[in-house]
């Protein structure tokens, strides 16, 4: 009797296990359903349940940089940040618009502060089209008298600094389709092409405030930001693309000649007096942007037209400024523009220029076997054995006649100009024997 329980309670337990696994594994499975982050942090959150007044306050208390982070939670935060920060009250707390202040630790808090920004208005705007992104923000700034030209004349004012880190931390990481856009917006925003014309049309030193109001915005904003090279090449060639090569000419000067200790253009410093390194390396290092583009594009021929355009504004320069502008400009810029120069047969041209350019080597200190070896290459540019003979003889009776220049003049008074002058002779003359004794040195090796 024993036994046969056991055996119909064995029998009957594998019966239940048969019909369980067959309920079990025939019957369907519950659908689940996947809730995503922003649906989490949406439906039924804590942030959802507060009041609108309870949540500025929260808001209210965040540092620009937090807000900016909370923006990214979720649609729904930053549509309700994007509208927080539309509210006059924040403007007026958050949207600084006094640029004037007195020590360098106050102008730094206020750079950083806009840096801030530019990122909160990056993120909060992330999913808007570029057009709906540029009127969201600039809507903001646009009423702001130090970030807009000729509405400050304060020589301290650093809004345009503020607006240019703002404008960079917003657009850094945009492909150059999105930047062509931000050009041409900020350009019918700020009437910036209206106002270059009125400018640049001018006759040079007309309009002295525009021409630095002009330079200030566009290298504060669109140029010194960037500590990309190529970025900043970027915004210089959208600057100048839309005008004339004459325009652009004088463009690149007001973006970058030197300037007064008065704070105005040197325009007629280029054309009267030699001017120190100091004040030529800004122009030569926007040279060096342009021909570093204008190489890889094979329009050497371009940027020849520019410089010489640039070297006759407003009259023709200082020859020492045109020579010590192509030696910082280096090698391949000073060979190019003599060896045009050489093709078109303007030899008493070549011959002056290379004067000076060995002339500013000595003054500043550079190898006197760079100007041998760069007077090595122009000479190979002439074909015939006549045309390479009388390359060297204008150099040479060019020689005689600069120095005789500049002793005629440095003993026609007693001023300090004349005084500065003799100096200039001797160290002309210096230069002749340290070239020609650095000439005779490579031909007797």
């Amino acid at each position: 009797m024993v036994k046969r329980n056991s055996r119909n309670k064995s029998r009957n337990t594998s019966k239940l296990k048969s019909h369980y696994y067959q309920r079990t594994h025939l019957r369907p499975r519950p659908h689940k359903t996947i809730i995503t982050r922003s649906q989490c942090n949406t439906v039924g959150s804590f942030f959802h349940s507060l009041p609108s007044e309870v949540f500025d306050m929260v808001l209210d208390k965040l540092s620009v940089l937090d807000i900016s982070v909370f923006t990214m939670v979720s649609k729904d935060i930053t549509q309700y940040v994007m509208d927080y920060i539309s509210t006059v009250t924040w403007k007026n707390k958050m949207i600084f618009q006094n640029f004037h202040y007195s020590t360098c630790l106050e102008q730094r808090s206020s750079v950083g502060h806009y840096r801030d920004l530019g990122l909160l208005f990056k993120r909060c705007t992330l999913l808007l089209p570029t057009k709906e992104r540029l009127k969201f923000i600039f809507g903001r700034l646009s009423q702001i008298p130090c970030f807009i030209l000729e509405h400050c004349s304060a020589q301290a004012c650093i809004g345009f600094s503020c607006y240019g880190v703002l404008l960079q931390t917003l657009i850094a990481g945009w492909d150059e389709l999105e930047c062509h856009r931000v050009f041409n917006f900020l350009c019918e925003h700020t009437n910036l092409l209206q106002k270059m014309k009125a400018v640049v049309t001018r006759k040079p030193g007309v309009k002295l405030y525009q021409e630095m109001q002009l330079r200030l915005f566009c290298r504060q904003v669109f140029l010194d930001p960037w500590p990309n090279q190529l970025e900043c090449q970027f915004w210089l060639l959208k600057l100048l693309k839309p005008w004339p090569l004459v325009s652009q000419a004088r463009l690149l000067f007001i973006l970058y000649g030197p300037v007064q200790p008065e704070g105005t253009l040197g325009w007629q410093d280029m054309v009267e007096r030699s001017l120190p390194h100091n004040n030529l390396c800004d122009l030569a290092r926007a040279l060096l942007l342009l021909l570093g583009k204008i190489e890889v594009e094979g329009q050497t021929s371009t940027m020849l037209a520019i410089l010489e355009e640039l070297t006759v504004i407003p009259q023709p320069w200082h020859g020492e400024n045109v020579a010590r502008v192509l030696v910082l400009c280096g090698s391949s810029l000073c060979y190019n523009v003599l060896a045009s120069k050489a093709i078109n047969g303007r030899l008493p041209e070549i011959a002056r220029l290379l004067i000076y350019i060995i002339l500013v080597c000595e003054k500043d200190g550079y190898h006197m076997s760079w100007v041998v070896k760069l007077v090595q290459q122009i000479y190979k540019v002439f074909s015939t054995p006549p045309e390479k003979f009388s390359f060297i003889q204008k150099l040479e009776s060019t020689f005689s006649e600069v120095t005789r220049e500049f002793f005629e003049f440095s003993f026609a008074g007693d001023h300090l100009d004349d005084r500065e002058t003799f100096q200039t002779l001797c160290i002309l003359l210096d230069s002749s024997a340290h070239f020609h004794t650095k000439l005779l040195q490579m031909l007797f090796r």
